[in-house]
């Protein structure tokens, strides 16, 4: 994100969010905290609210999403919002008038809140300069860069389950070079003040030396997920990267591979995570994904909540800026 650019407005308030890089902590948990009161038990109806009552939100996706998506939409319905959801190939057109005319289309319609995805870095951030001053962008995904409602999401699973993040050891593992996912949940962590962020991932999947500060980084996924406290699994990003042998399935659920016996070596209340969607018998074995560990449906709930928290949390600042 460019540094004249801010995610806040004037007052200090969330007007759109793009990354987690750079937040403030205390607003993170504040979302957090948000989140949590729109969470249910199974069997329970969900919690509903007015806050976006009269307010259009627009899924603008240019990949493919299934859980992003859905959980945006189902946020912004049971926030009392109108939800439009459209198939826009934004990284195919040529940066200028035909973006903006799509967004300043649905402008005239009265969207309040776009929601896009899109694989061309700075795409979003481009379209949040452009964009009314009642209107909010949120990041859906951003190429390999951004994902700052799963980062969050991903940070409300591990307090649930942990309590907190002091002293933690979290390993990430997998195609970290090509993760979005990763990026923002080091952002998140970091900030949150993990006690110990590892990284390990074949050469070919890790990033490079500047990125992800402070992290440790590792070849050996049994050295790695020893007394972790936390393990998050990454899929191989197929879309983003030529085959490799290390991309064999075989070869790569030899040493990358979370089985029963790897997770072994990690506490024994360590989670398992995992952003979705998941390679069975490459990255994670079943036995894993769907054992007494795996914290993995729960992630897919806390979307929901950490989506509606977002959206209330914009919806409240742009009822304070507004006279």
């Amino acid at each position: 994100m460019n540094p004249d650019f801010s995610q806040l407005d004037l007052n200090g308030r969330l007007r759109h969010l793009i990354t987690l890089d750079g937040l403030d902590a205390a607003l993170m948990r504040e979302l957090l905290n948000r989140a949590q009161g729109y969470l249910c038990l199974p069997g329970q109806l969900p919690p509903r609210g007015g806050d976006l009552c009269g307010w259009t939100v627009a899924n603008l996706f240019a990949e493919p999403s299934t859980r992003t998506r859905a959980s945006f939409e189902l946020a912004a319905l049971r926030l009392g919002a109108d939800a439009l959801n459209l198939d826009v190939m934004l990284s195919s057109r040529v940066k200028g008038e035909s973006i903006l005319d799509t967004i300043y289309t649905l402008q005239a319609m009265q969207v309040d809140v776009f929601v896009i995805r899109d694989a061309e870095p700075g795409i979003i951030e481009f379209v949040a300069r452009h964009v009314e001053d009642h209107v909010s962008v949120i990041s859906g995904g951003e190429a390999h860069l951004s994902h700052p409602t799963q980062g969050l999401l991903d940070a409300l699973t591990i307090q649930q389950s942990k309590g907190g993040f002091r002293d933690l050891i979290v390993t990430i593992v997998g195609d970290i070079r090509h993760s979005r996912v990763a990026r923002s949940a080091h952002c998140a962590l970091r900030a949150l003040g993990i006690a110990e962020l590892r990284l390990v991932a074949p050469e070919e999947m890790m990033p490079d030396r500047g990125e992800f500060a402070g992290a440790v980084r590792y070849r050996s996924f049994d050295e790695a997920i020893e007394r972790a406290d936390v393990v998050m699994m990454l899929r191989i990003q197929r879309e983003r990267i030529a085959e490799t042998a290390t991309t064999d399935p075989r070869n790569y659920h030899e040493q990358y591979g979370l089985t029963a016996a790897r997770l072994a070596r990690a506490r024994p209340e360590a989670i398992v995570m995992h952003p979705g969607p998941m390679n069975r018998g490459v990255e994670i074995s079943s036995e894993v994904a769907d054992g007494p560990q795996s914290v993995i449906r729960r992630q897919v709930s806390n979307g929901v909540a950490i989506r509606m928290a977002v959206l209330a949390q914009l919806a409240e600042a742009r009822r304070r800026r507004t006279p």
